[in-house]
């Protein structure tokens, strides 16, 4: 059967992207927060997937505010890096698995959680950045991404927004219906987004270290504390995009210590944690964690 074998958390900043397609990288600015992913992309060589399961949320690229599903699962063979309005980031075109998509569309659903099944779409930075991180700067026209990615999209840009209670326990039901797969793959989840951040508003610009620290704690140790956290919480100490973070509780919900909505399997080990301030107007978080 395919397995669930290890998570990774990141953020997914539209300027990480644009410094590695513009060449970028090596100024002051940007070292410390590329250094803080070196040990990840050697660690992707070394636990290369057989395919990803991308937790992201899009920026009105493929969704428009006049269509937002809550919870959205790409069966596609294959998808386009989208033009965010500066065009196309410069990576390779995604290669999807429709076979295991649908077929965990089927299970979840069946599992009473709802998904909108998208056969065709564009996936923004959100998807394409930490790709990148974990992967390294490609050449589309004669590289590709090491595995196949399912994307997930996740509605965290228009009210109401799924609790992260919620998001804990769809990732059980998403690691449920991996394991019914009748093939040995080895499936990553990744849960990307946050950490603290605010883009609007008096409080444009807020970053919580204290907060992001503590989430990133009960997220590794204590994921049912973290999966409890209420929604206005996140609004309050992390600003108005830190919801982000319920993405995160998808992609350790899925993890093999998790059942029932408690931990009682052996922990995951922890592989790899890093934070860094700022990147452009956010606080960059990161961490994997490997099935026991």
């Amino acid at each position: 059967m395919a397995k669930i074998t290890a998570s990774v958390f990141t953020s997914h900043v539209p300027a990480i992207g644009a410094a590695m397609d513009l060449g970028k990288t090596h100024e002051d600015y940007w070292k410390p927060l590329f250094a803080g992913y070196e040990f990840s992309k050697q660690w992707m060589k070394d636990n290369r997937p057989d395919v990803v399961f991308l937790v992201f949320n899009d920026h009105a690229t493929a969704f428009s505010l006049d269509m937002i599903p809550t919870f959205a699962i790409g069966t596609a063979d294959s998808y386009q890096p989208a033009d965010e309005g500066w065009g196309p980031r410069p990576v390779p075109v995604v290669q999807g698995h429709g076979m295991l998509a649908s077929h965990i569309a089927q299970s979840v659903i069946q599992q009473d959680f709802d998904l909108t099944i998208v056969n065709k779409m564009d996936v923004d930075h959100g998807l394409t950045v930490p790709l990148s991180l974990m992967c390294g700067s490609l050449d589309p026209k004669k590289d590709a991404w090491p595995c196949p990615v399912i994307p997930f999209a996740v509605n965290v840009v228009q009210y109401p927004i799924p609790s992260g209670q919620r998001c804990f326990n769809l990732g059980q039901a998403i690691r449920k219906a991996v394991e019914s797969y009748d093939e040995d793959l080895n499936v990553h989840i990744w849960g990307t987004g946050g950490m603290s951040h605010q883009l609007q508003g008096p409080r444009a610009g807020l970053i919580n270290q204290a907060w992001d620290s503590n989430f990133l704690d009960m997220l590794i140790n204590d994921p049912v504390a973290a999966a409890a956290i209420p929604h206005i919480d996140y609004v309050r100490e992390a600003g108005s995009e830190g919801i982000e973070l319920v993405m995160w509780l998808i992609a350790r919900g899925a993890m093999s210590d998790i059942t029932d909505g408690k931990q009682q399997g052996t922990p995951p080990t922890l592989k790899h944690r890093f934070y860094h301030v700022p990147a452009s107007n956010t606080a960059v978080g990161h961490a994997i964690l490997e099935n026991a």
